[in-house]
């Protein structure tokens, strides 16, 4: 029997983590919830997701939209195992105590604060500990990518510290109330950015310190690396050491694929759906040693690195399968990584 999955917030997360999770063979999508009429609840209709809405005075708004929507978030919740929480940042931790009154399960993403689930998830580096749980986070789309390459290279040589620059994106590309449009804005302007101390909620042993410039592009995150090791490899075994990992990808200059827009154009020409990029996308020409110290360069795609971090913590909270390594392995070959 497949899990029922309910998704709050269909937005830009939740429309990818509800087509992730329907493209699985052991979970479905059991309805999506929208706040108002959008060109998004038309397309999930038109998926074949049955739609509701947060309150029942909403659905007026639908019915004058010719939006059929099914109930409201409370019917959802009592014909669903787990809801992914995907609502704006902060907006989430309102809906805790409605779910504890359902006594169902819930992820909420990286906008809320480590403390509202009390446990926070990455798929390589603790999964075991999230078997069971009733309550988890995702971690944001920059700190999956820093946990990713992170946790490989601990497990492998030891850190012994990183540090790291984040260029972020000031907005995902339909966003047009966000900036800055001209200008490069430190962010925040005092050590540390909140990157770090989101690492340390899965790996805390990690000496890790981030600062983060807000950038006038909407593609894609850029981390500048710089880490001591423990042991200090060649170049050449860290890249080997990254091949190995499930979720990160190497590129290279020498392919063209020199900024963020080419990295974006390969995942369309992949034919990637939304031209979505789920790994870490990592330079391989980028990756040096340099007075004993490991520098390299990553992208990441704000919009979809967590998508398959969430299908794989609905496996491990409802125990569809103990072992993390075979559910990254099955949610990687389902969604094409």
């Amino acid at each position: 029997m497949k899990a029922k999955v309910a998704i709050n917030g269909y937005g830009t997360i939740g429309k990818r983590v509800a087509d992730a999770v329907a493209a699985q063979d052991d979970m479905e999508i059991t309805g999506v919830v929208k706040t108002r009429p959008s060109f998004e609840a038309r397309i999930a209709q038109e998926k074949g997701y049955d739609l509701y809405t947060t309150a029942r005075e909403n659905i007026e708004q639908f019915k004058k939209s010719d939006i059929k929507v099914s109930g409201t978030l409370d019917d959802l919740l009592d014909k669903a195992d787990i809801v992914i929480d995907a609502t704006p940042g902060d907006i989430g931790a309102e809906y805790k105590e409605l779910y504890n009154k359902h006594g169902i399960k819930a992820i909420w993403q990286g906008g809320e604060e480590h403390e509202l689930a009390g446990f926070s998830f990455n798929s390589e580096a603790n999964y075991k500990e999230a078997i069971g749980r009733d309550f988890a986070r995702v971690v944001s789309c920059n700190t999956t990518g820093l946990v990713r390459v992170l946790y490989a290279l601990d497990t492998a040589y030891g850190i012994r510290k990183a540090r790291v620059t984040l260029m972020r994106r000031a907005a995902d590309p339909n966003d047009i109330k966000t900036g800055p449009i001209n200008a490069l804005v430190p962010d925040p302007i005092k050590l540390p950015s909140h990157h770090g101390p989101d690492v340390n909620s899965i790996l805390p042993h990690v000496d890790v310190t981030t600062m983060a410039v807000k950038t006038s592009t909407t593609l894609m995150h850029l981390h500048a690396l710089n880490i001591e090791l423990k042991d200090t490899p060649g170049e050449d075994a860290i890249i080997n050491l990254f091949k190995e990992r499930p979720r990160i990808r190497l590129v290279s200059s020498s392919d063209r694929i020199k900024s963020t827009a080419e990295a974006m154009e390969f995942a369309k020409d992949m034919g990637r759906p939304r031209g979505d990029v789920w790994e870490n996308v990592v330079w391989k020409d980028s990756i040096s040693i340099s007075k004993g110290e490991l520098y390299f360069f990553q992208a990441i795609h704000q919009e979809a690195d967590v998508v398959p971090e969430n299908v794989d913590a609905i496996r491990a909270m409802l125990e569809l399968e103990r072992d993390g390594a075979r559910s990254i392995a099955k949610t990687n070959k389902i969604l094409g990584i």
